[in-house]
C-alpha cells in the first residue's frame, strides 16, 4: 500500500509534464503557426466554417482554441463557441479575448449576470479596455442604469483619445520615413477617434494639410 501512495505523486507529475509538454509542442510548432495564419485569414474573409474545421485538431494553443470559437459561434454554433471558451478559460483564466467573448455570447443569452461579472473583472485588470468598457455600459442600460451606462461610455470615450494619440504618434514617424500616404491614413484615424472640437484635432488638421501639400 506504502509503495502505492508513492506511486501515484509520480503517475500524476508524469501526466502534468506531458500535458505542459502537449502545449509547449504546439505553441512552438511553426506549423501551428502557419494553420493559425491560414485560419485566420479565412476568418477575415467570412468563410467560419472553413475556418472553424482547420483548427479542429488543436488543442492546446489559446489563440486558436478563441478564433475557432468565434468561428463556431458565426457559424451559429453558439453552444459549442460557449463549451470551449470554457474549456480554453479554465485552461488560460487570464485570456482577455476569450473571457470578453464568452461574455458578449453569454449577454445574447440573457445571463446578465455572469456577463457582467466577466466585464467587471476584464475592467479590473485593464481598466481602459474600450470592447469592455462598452459591454458594461451596454449590461448596465440593460438594467436601467443609465446613469453608470454614461460614466462607462464616458471611459471608453477617454481611451479611445489614448489610442488616438498612438496614431499621431506613428503618423509623425511614418511622416519622418517618408511615407506620407500612411501618415495621412493614421491622422485620418486619429481624428475619427477625438472630439472634433479639440486642439489635438485642430493639430491633427494642420499637419494633414502640411502633409498633402508635400506630396503635391
Amino acid at each position: 500500500m506504502k509503495k502505492l501512495f508513492i506511486q501515484i505523486p509520480a503517475l500524476f507529475f508524469c501526466a502534468v509534464v506531458m500535458c505542459v509538454s502537449c502545449k509547449n509542442r504546439e505553441e512552438n510548432n511553426e506549423e501551428t503557426w502557419l494553420l493559425y495564419a491560414r485560419a485566420s485569414a479565412a476568418y477575415a474573409q467570412g468563410r467560419f466554417d472553413e475556418s472553424a474545421a482547420m483548427l479542429q485538431e488543436l488543442r492546446s494553443f489559446t489563440p486558436a482554441l478563441v478564433l475557432r470559437a468565434k468561428a463556431l459561434y458565426f457559424c451559429g454554433r453558439g453552444e459549442e463557441a460557449e463549451q470551449l471558451l470554457r474549456r480554453t478559460l479554465r485552461r488560460n483564466p487570464g485570456s482577455g479575448e476569450a473571457s470578453l467573448f464568452l461574455a458578449r455570447i453569454l449577454r445574447e443569452q440573457g445571463k446578465d449576470g455572469e456577463a457582467r461579472h466577466i466585464a467587471e473583472a476584464l475592467l479590473k485588470d485593464n481598466p481602459q479596455d474600450i470592447r469592455a468598457l462598452r459591454l458594461a455600459s451596454d449590461l448596465a442600460g440593460n438594467r436601467g442604469d443609465t446613469e453608470e451606462a454614461a460614466a462607462l461610455l464616458d471611459r471608453a470615450v477617454e481611451a479611445s483619445a489614448e489610442t488616438a494619440l498612438v496614431y499621431v504618434d506613428r503618423a509623425r514617424l511614418r511622416w519622418i520615413a517618408g511615407n506620407g500616404s500612411s501618415a495621412l491614413e493614421d491622422l485620418r484615424r486619429a481624428e475619427l477617434l477625438l472630439p472634433w472640437n479639440t486642439s489635438l484635432v485642430r493639430g491633427i488638421r494642420d499637419l494633414k494639410t502640411v502633409i498633402a501639400e508635400a506630396q503635391k
